[in-house]
């Protein structure tokens, strides 16, 4: 024998009961099954509603009854042929009637007892079953409409009444030795000793499929619902969720217990002391094999099993010198929060006996801390117990697998992957038997840490790096263009996914939570973004509270550095090839390190210093390794080498200048690259990188601008002043020319002290052969020092930068790890 139990979903409409129908067919040709139905899918809320109308004196109850008629005797005349329909029709009708009849009566007295509700919700049930038993008729099958009132035997706790399984299993037992049809069973409903209508509790017809599995001692009973079984986690949190093929039943207790509502504890009791194999199945999805909950689930491979989650939870936290050693306190606490019927959720107490916290849920959280007091009230008169600190707002995560017990170290990953997505924990409990360990976290984290969680123990060899980029021009554009280009690749070879979940440029910005198209999110942004403003920009990523969430700022804008600090403290970390944040006073450079630190998020800026070269990872490791830098020389800017490159005799240096600006080298007003202020920004980070306090103003910068060209004049007046000075600049080349040497703008960091300026370098040197828009950095260490350490190669370009910019989102990839 198979109980096969269909829930409201799989009988929403004729059509779903069609399909119900096509799945149970093919069983009975070699199998006996019983099957155990729901109300019509949204019935029982209704049903619950128009009674509300009753009670509440509204005659708006009769056009909702009328309307539920309606869908009932619709759906007999789709399902069952007209010849068969006049007496199906009759006998709907008729209980509607009497349906009708007990909601007048409360329309009439205003009173609505829970004995009478239940009479009411039973309905649905009834209903739903004996239509669907006449549809198996007419299809052939020979089937017979049990009304589970007659053999489920409950007391009289109304609303969730309690089975009495002794006589209850002799009187299924009995039920089923003189019927061989096939029986459809109305779920949810049974009868007090007394022969009043009870419920035995919301999804109770999961319970009762269980019940009659138990009576009958089937080989298993089958829960078929709207998903494919038991998930890792609700699919509608983490969206990576997937079907657990096994699981005990305990496992499957506690993830009910905390969220988890495929499947409710109640239903697997008479399952588990039978054991009594329990199959989650989809009804829209007939082939999927589902969950199988048993006592002999494997699936060892899986640390865990699932992770479940309770929102709208209250922490509530007993504390004061005076519990130290007293014993009888927590039986006074329990025993006050027993009488007031409130259930506590979760405890934790410290071994120093000093406090005791607990959680329950947050409707009852103050009448929980008025009974406490009360109790409590000399106690807290005397100050040997502080008032009840309650805080809201907080929800529980719990992670749940047998196979945790053999696998030490499942609660450091654990707290680890919510520590390095900022997840604050507020109070822990697990158990002896290592079945599960729940956590409280703040309510807005609850997404992060399920996230967080799925990725640490289902998808530790996958990473999903949620990307905000701000700034879309030449080197935004070229980023996404390469994330397009290596998602593929990513995925399969280093096991990381990379998502653009916001854009933005200095006008517009867009978000989408499910993740932007690398190649069409500019243009959408441009066309249906919403106005900009960077603190609107960082309060949308700390509403959205992703795991491994990293901002890319590919801008110049100062004002987009200010915002660094506030992201880092939401744990969001950093890249970025803007230099203005590390380029700045020398405290908030520090500040943004010692934030990223505290946090546990990375702030990434390769590309301050040389584009794409790795010239501060590199710096970074010889100075952990334990080397020390003596000197560092280094032409860092591609704009500059280009033009020193390029001016050879014949060449006026004007001409070269203006050659640059139109390929692109320079900024729009190539005084910003002659003046040497880019160069010392540079200059400035390498010297902090490699341990030094200084500022922008301890750089000492030659400016190679002319005190004439410094004015407030347009770019052509500019290069006509200029062009007065080409014999100046044509001197200076000719005398390096002399000594066999060439200029290079270089700059120079040795004892602590920079300078930026204007050199030249003899063949010998390696900054002679450097041609083009290359950059070139040599470091000088106690290791490198006979043959100093040179790293060459593009130092500018939209291309080589972005490329800096992405290995650092994936070096952060690789850190989550």
């Amino acid at each position: 024998m198979k109980i096969l139990k269909f829930g409201g979903s799989s009988v929403s409409t004729p059509q779903r009961i069609k399909s119900v129908i096509e799945i149970v067919k093919p069983r009975l040709v070699d199998q006996d099954v019983a099957l155990v139905f729901s109300a019509f899918g949204g019935i029982t809320d209704t049903i619950i509603n128009l009674s509300g109308l009753a009670l509440a004196g509204s005659p708006e109850y009769r056009t909702e009854l009328a309307q539920l008629e309606k869908r009932h005797l619709d759906a007999v005349r789709e399902l069952i042929d007209m010849q068969n329909q006049s007496k199906v029709l009759a006998q709907v009708k008729f209980m509607m009637n009497e349906l009708e009849d007990v909601l007048h009566g409360v329309f009439l007295v205003k009173e609505r007892t829970p004995r009478s509700l239940d009479y009411i919700m039973s309905f649905g049930e009834r209903l739903s079953a004996y239509i669907i038993s006449e549809a198996f008729k007419v299809e052939g099958v020979k089937a017979e409409f049990l009304d589970a009132r007659n053999v489920v035997r409950t007391d009289n706790h109304f609303g969730n009444a309690k089975i009495n399984f002794e006589v209850t299993n002799k009187l299924i037992q009995d039920h089923f030795k003189l019927h061989s049809a096939l029986q459809i069973i109305t779920g949810f409903v049974g009868t007090s000793e007394s022969g009043e209508t009870t419920t035995i509790g919301r999804s109770g017809s999961d319970y009762t499929g269980a019940i009659f599995a138990g009576a009958l001692k089937a080989s298993s009973l089958e829960i078929w619902t709207d998903v494919d079984g038991m998930m890792t986690a609700d699919p509608r949190k983490v969206k990576k969720a997937f079907t657990v093929k096994e699981m005990t039943y305990e496992e499957a207790m506690e993830l009910s217990h905390f969220g988890a509502k495929v499947i409710f504890p109640a239903t697997m009791q008479p399952a588990m002391i039978n054991k009594i194999p329990i199959l989650i199945k989809n009804t829209f999805n007939p082939a999927f094999p589902g969950t199988t909950i048993s006592n002999q689930a494997n699936g060892r491979s899986l640390i865990i099993k699932g992770i479940s989650s309770m929102s709208n939870i209250s922490l509530l936290n007993v504390q004061g010198s005076g519990l130290i050693g007293v014993v009888g306190v927590s039986m006074r606490l329990f025993g006050t929060l027993a009488k007031e019927k409130i259930n506590v959720i979760l405890i934790s107490q410290a071994s120093s006996e000093h406090s005791i916290c607990f959680a329950v849920e947050s409707q009852f959280s103050l009448r929980a801390k008025s009974a406490i007091e009360k109790e409590f009230q000399y106690e807290i008169r005397s100050n040997e117990m502080n008032p009840v600190v309650v805080e809201d707002g907080r929800a529980i995560v719990a992670i749940v697998g047998e196979n945790m017990k053999h696998n030490p170290g499942t609660s450091g990953k654990l707290f680890g992957a919510l520590g390095k997505n900022g997840v604050n924990v507020y109070a822990i409990a697990q158990g002896s038997s290592e079945l599960n360990i729940s956590v409280v976290v703040q309510q807005s984290d609850v997404s992060k840490a399920l996230n967080s969680l799925h990725e640490a123990f289902f998808l530790s060899d996958r990473k999903v790096l949620n990307v905000f980029l701000v700034g879309t021009g030449l080197i935004g554009k070229e980023l996404l263009k390469m994330m397009e280009q290596q998602f593929a690749h990513l995925a399969e070879q280093n096991q990381l996914e990379v998502n653009v979940i916001g854009v933005a440029n200095s006008k517009k910005m867009l978000f989408a939570e499910e993740g932007l198209n690398f190649l069409t999110a500019v243009n959408k942004m441009i066309e249906g973004g919403e106005q900009m403003e960077m603190g609107a920009f960082v309060d949308r990523m700390k509403v959205l509270n992703l795991s491994n969430s990293i901002f890319v700022d590919c801008t110049s804008s100062e004002e987009v550095t200010d915002a660094y600090d506030d992201i880092l403290n939401a744990n969001i970390s950093i890249v970025t090839p803007n230099k203005k944040a590390n380029s700045g006073p020398f405290g908030k450079y520090t500040q943004l390190k010692k934030t990223a630190s505290k946090r546990g998020v990375r702030f990434l800026y390769e590309t301050n210093v040389g584009a794409g070269l790795p010239v501060i990872n590199t710096l970074n490791d010889l100075l952990l390794s334990g080397d020390k830098v003596i000197r560092i020389e280094a032409v860092l800017s591609g704009t500059m080498n280009f033009i020193y490159s390029s001016f050879v005799a014949g060449k006026k240096f004007s001409d070269v200048v203006k050659e640059a600006r139109e390929k692109g080298y320079t900024e729009p007003d190539p005084r910003d690259d002659l003046n040497g202020m880019d160069v010392a920004r540079k200059a400035l980070i390498l010297s902090r990188e490699a341990g030094h306090s200084l500022e922008l103003s301890d750089i000492q910068v030659e400016n190679l601008v002319p005190e004439d060209c410094r004015k407030e004049v347009d770019i052509e007046k500019f290069f006509k002043l200029l062009k007065t000075h080409d014999n100046v600049f044509d001197d200076l080349r000719a005398k390096a020319e002399e000594k066999g040497e060439k200029l290079r703008y270089m700059a120079v960091l040795e004892n602590g002290q920079a300078k930026v300026s204007l050199t030249s370098v003899n063949g010998s040197h390696p900054f002679y052969s450097l041609a083009g828009s290359d950059n070139i950095i040599l470091l000088t260490t106690e290791r490198y020092h006979d043959r100093p350490m040179v790293i060459r190669g593009p130092g500018a370009g939209s291309t080589v930068t972005a490329a800096g910019v992405f290995a650092d989102i994936i070096r952060i990839g690789n850190y989550s790890n």
